[in-house]
């Protein structure tokens, strides 16, 4: 039986959310073990935005925007580029991978929360059941002697969870900001203006910077990776699944992506899995669930 085209599409572009975004915690963490972190995090976006210009132009998008969607943008740019992606990158010199990706995937129980605070939408029984479940499992995710007793780590764990809170306030804005009509232009702009103020961000803390050329094969390779996957294939995926797909299915991801990271991380570069871990593995994703089952939120993925 023959299988159309747009079926293969649709198969090709979960690949992209569920491994793609799930193998950015990893490369992220290959890369940042030799490069200062915003300095990474700067070339990443930076020539990623470089690509998806000249991609929107062969579309003949429109590449003009207002004063006012330029700013939007700028600011959306911080959020999840600027403070969400480059303090979770520079976070992930104190703890795994793994552990990151699993931190980070409390977003949905963030913006849930924050939800509640700005529109004062009442929380719902099953949203309670997976707020609950998601506050035990980073109780148990972060209570492992390992880890506490380790100061670097305690402050990874604390600037991972503001980076969740940046990408959480950066999903509400967006959601009610005025911005250009396609999203592959605000995408372009909140990577160049990103890329940017990475940039000046990292030179002003005296970040050491070196040329790509003096980095190891892993390193390029996994910029390389970061940059023309992570940055822009994933992404594009993501938009077309919201287009073919029901949101619902799209959202699976937001499960799929920790035990990724996970798994890769313990695969690669043999960091340690334990039982654990696991378990808070198991009941923060089930939190999410629960939370997901009831309202569908779209939030903008993290490390990605």
């Amino acid at each position: 039986m023959r299988i159309p085209g747009k079926t293969i599409l649709i198969i090709l572009a979960f690949f992209a959310i569920y491994v793609i975004w799930g193998s950015t915690y990893l490369l992220n963490k290959i890369v940042v073990t030799e490069v200062a972190p915003l300095y990474l995090a700067s070339i990443r976006f930076t020539t990623a935005s470089i690509f998806i210009f000249i991609i929107a132009k062969a579309m003949k998008l429109n590449l003009a925007i207002t004063r006012r969607q330029l700013l939007n943008n700028i600011f959306a740019g911080f959020l999840f580029l600027v403070y969400g992606n480059g303090v979770f990158v520079w976070a992930l010199k104190y703890i795994d991978s793994g552990f990151g990706a699993l931190e980070a995937s409390i977003q949905p129980l963030v913006i849930l929360a924050m939800m509640r605070m700005v529109d004062g939408k009442k929380i719902k029984r099953k949203s309670i059941i997976g707020i609950s479940l998601g506050v035990i499992g980073m109780y148990l995710l972060v209570s492992q002697d390992q880890l506490v007793f380790q100061d670097d780590s305690i402050i990874g764990i604390i600037m991972i969870f503001t980076s969740v809170i940046s990408w959480s306030w950066g999903s509400l804005f967006v959601a009610r900001a005025e911005l250009a009509p396609h999203y592959f232009v605000n995408t372009g702009f909140q990577m160049i203006v990103s890329g940017i103020m990475l940039f000046i961000i990292s030179f002003l803390l005296g970040e050491t910077w070196s040329s790509p050329l003096t980095w190891s094969p892993s390193a390029q390779l996994s910029m390389i990776l970061l940059i023309v996957f992570g940055s822009v294939v994933a992404f594009t995926a993501f938009n077309f699944l919201l287009k073919e797909v029901s949101t619902e299915k799209v959202s699976t991801s937001a499960y799929v992506n920790p035990v990724m990271a996970l798994l890769l991380g313990w695969y690669v570069l043999d960091e340690q899995i334990t039982g654990q871990s696991i378990v808070a593995a198991v009941i923060l994703l089930t939190g999410v669930y629960f939370i997901n089952s009831r309202r569908i939120v779209r939030p903008r993925m993290n490390g990605r």
